[in-house]
């Protein structure tokens, strides 16, 4: 995949939006995505996301080792998700290799399901390594307790599709992250347009508490559901 691809794809996962409109439902909606131009025909792929992870194959995954620091400097709403864009100097070490934080942004429903469970709201932390390929670490968020990492994000939400807002304080995405840090992990591609395939997906086992509330936020500035459907797993291994 080429990097300038992925470079693009790293500052917004609707980076190619401004090329060609794309939606979450009715004639620009993910049955259509890969027709709608030739940049997009990666979406009718046979290594797309998101997934039902089932038929889980036991592995001995290495424990995924996070450094985060409170990058998170601005929030977005392009229309398409929630995104807060994040300084450089987080990084996930992972097959030998370190891969840079560089956004997470938000689903509502979930977009994967885990053995056919659902969840209201879904994190995606976007990163990607030297050679401009990208690690996904996916979080689901389940109702509870607040969150500290959303409750300093949502206090800049953007109401509108195009509006952008400079956080005052730097937001951790390592409050997104559940305390026992085990994982399940298989070979997808984006969930948005172009849908580029060769994506390494950590989806963490544990969810984390949001409050009802902080969900409801996130509905209510994105007007509809923003989750693709799930894709068929065409014999790819789910490992945990």
């Amino acid at each position: 995949m080429r990097k300038s691809l992925f470079a693009a794809l790293l500052l917004c996962p609707t980076a190619f939006a401004a090329t060609q409109h794309w939606e979450y439902g009715g004639e620009a909606g993910p049955a259509k995505w890969a027709s709608l131009t030739p940049e997009y025909g990666q979406c009718a792929g046979s290594n797309q996301s998101p997934v039902n992870l089932t038929g889980l194959v036991e592995a001995e995954l290495a424990p995924l080792q996070f450094h985060y620091q409170a990058g998170g400097r601005s929030v977005t709403n392009n229309g398409h998700t929630v995104q807060v864009d994040y300084a450089p100097g987080s990084t996930l070490e992972l097959d030998g290799m370190r891969f840079a934080l560089k956004q997470f942004h938000f689903h509502a429903p979930s977009e994967n399901l885990i053995e056919g469970k659902s969840y209201p709201l879904e994190g995606h932390l976007v990163h990607a390594n030297d050679k401009g390929e990208l690690a996904v670490v996916a979080v689901m968020f389940e109702p509870g307790g607040a969150n500290p990492a959303l409750g300093q994000a949502w206090q800049s939400l953007p109401a509108k599709a195009g509006e952008h807002h400079e956080l005052k304080e730097p937001v951790s995405a390592e409050q997104l992250l559940p305390a026992r840090r085990d994982y399940y992990r298989f070979s997808g591609s984006l969930t948005t347009p172009p849908c580029s395939e060769g994506v390494r997906w950590l989806v963490m086992k544990d969810p984390v508490q949001v409050s009802q509330a902080q969900i409801d936020a996130f509905k209510a500035v994105m007007h509809h559901p923003n989750n693709r459907p799930v894709q068929p797993l065409n014999g790819r291994l789910v490992l945990q």
